[in-house]
């Protein structure tokens, strides 16, 4: 499956875009990772619990695109973004999204 931020795929051609696919996750804070994160906080630097957290979340959702993707015929998305939102306190939503498209 070849994914990219643009819209177009240098080289090849888009014989047909099956439409909007989408894969999401929602993730809550842990409290073993908000004591570290809480401590890391009081000294500074990176939170490496919360940055797993959501590399992780944004492997789920990709990965929940593609199949969405597949399962509508699609070779390929372009147009690819990420979003992130806050679905309630201590809870976010990992959204991956992109145009499915059939090259040629």
């Amino acid at each position: 499956m070849i994914i990219t931020t643009s819209t177009n795929i240098e080289g090849m051609n888009i014989t047909k875009t099956v439409g909007l696919v989408k894969g999401s996750t929602i993730r809550a804070r842990h409290l073993g990772r908000d004591i570290m994160a809480g401590l890391r906080g009081m000294v500074g630097g990176e939170i490496g619990e919360y940055t797993k957290m959501m590399a992780e979340a944004r492997e789920q959702a990709l990965k929940r695109m593609i199949e969405d993707a597949e399962s509508k015929g699609a070779n390929a998305i372009v147009g690819m973004r990420f979003a992130t939102s806050m679905v309630m306190q201590n809870a976010a939503e990992v959204l991956a999204y992109g145009t499915g498209v059939i090259l040629e």
